[in-house]
């Protein structure tokens, strides 16, 4: 039986989506690497940072937490920013 290679692009816009109101401001980018290392880049907009980042940082460690566990049972390895 054969893995399926999971789309992280759609799996974290899935999670970001219905925190942020500015919905047409997202963006998300997988960054090219030649390793088994994944680099996302998630952007929104400036007003929407505080919701995705959270209180302490809570939610987007939460994020990248989820994404982690994912990109293990893959054995690759995973990394999530956020930017404005």
């Amino acid at each position: 039986m054969m893995k399926s290679s999971v789309n992280y692009i759609s799996l974290i816009e899935n999670l970001i989506r219905p925190l942020i109101h500015y919905q047409e401001d997202l963006f998300i980018k997988e960054l090219p690497s030649e390793t088994e290392y994944i680099l996302l880049q998630v952007i929104v907009n400036k007003q929407d940072l505080g919701r995705v980042i959270g209180k302490q940082g809570k939610m987007a460690k939460a994020i990248r937490s989820i994404m982690k566990a994912i990109a293990t049972r893959e054995h690759k390895k995973v990394n999530v920013e956020f930017l404005d």
